[in-house]
């Protein structure tokens, strides 16, 4: 098979900036697109899974429903060592979606992507057991605790590739790939943590570090891209929003279908460029 029509996808972590994949899945279905691989990392993995295996419904309407009462009964909090949050109730409802699946029963490849801690390696997924592979891409430092897997220590795939499109070209060399990179939008995440608005002011110790932290996740997204371009890159304004607030699915969600909408012309204009 050429590859004609058929695109890989690169979906990027952002924790409750994540629904807006859910949008990007939605407006790719209902055109002519169809989707031949895709890799994940962290909530992109868990979006990229739920679609290979029929959940997208199921993902779209939890997501539109959270808050903050359903939100801690899933985190499960505690106070152990090595993270605040035990993931036991995720791991369960992700048992139930998922069941015994493996990679390899999916209907088309997927990977998820996570880190190594012990070695700094960057670890791809692809095979085996589906629910822990989500698990570890997931496993937030600090927040969730990292996951034991074929001898490694893991946690979220953001600290080593943000943007997974080496795998996703991978798994899916004849496709165009199209990423989508959800810590690009620095600025308006600057205005919303009250650095950029607070000229001749000083600001507070928390926006200061959220300013932070989100400029060097832009940075490594953008690294990471430029280091292996895809043939499409999505960075959907979303930096408005918390990254750790779940709670804007529906925001989200239409940015992503409206993002997607831009582009799957561009693609399609590629598309028909190729040979037969």
């Amino acid at each position: 098979m050429s590859g004609a029509g058929k695109i890989s996808l690169a979906l990027g972590g952002g924790a409750g900036l994540g629904w807006t994949h859910i949008g990007v899945l939605r407006a790719i279905d209902e055109s002519p697109l169809e989707i031949a691989a895709i890799a994940g990392t962290s909530i992109g993995a868990i979006t990229g899974a739920s679609y290979a295996v029929g959940k997208l419904d199921y993902l779209e309407d939890m997501a539109r429903n959270v808050n903050f009462r359903n939100m801690l009964r899933f985190m499960d909090p505690h106070f152990k060592r090595g993270a605040v949050m035990g993931a036991r109730n995720i791991e369960k409802e992700l048992g139930v979606e998922f069941g015994e699946l493996d990679f390899e029963d999916l209907p088309f490849p997927i990977a998820a992507v996570a880190a190594d801690l012990r070695t700094g390696d960057t670890i791809v997924m692809k095979a085996g057991k589906l629910v822990p592979a989500i698990r570890a891409s997931m496993s937030l430092p600090g927040i969730f605790k990292p996951v034991e897997h074929d001898g490694r220590l893991l946690v979220d795939g953001g600290a080593a590739l943000p943007v997974p499109v080496s795998p996703a070209r991978e798994l899916a060399p004849d496709a165009l790939c199209l990423s989508v990179n959800l810590q690009d939008d620095f600025i308006n995440r600057a205005i919303a943590a009250g650095i950029a608005e607070n000229v001749g002011k000083e600001p507070n110790s928390l926006a200061i570090v959220k300013a932070s932290v989100g400029l060097s996740l832009r940075n490594l997204g953008r690294y990471s891209l430029a280091l292996d371009p895809p043939d499409f890159a999505m960075s959907p304004p979303v930096g408005h929003i918390d990254i750790q607030n779940f709670t804007r699915a529906d925001e989200l969600i239409a940015i992503g279908r409206r993002e997607t909408e831009k582009v799957i012309p561009q693609i399609l204009a590629r598309l028909a460029e190729r040979p037969a």
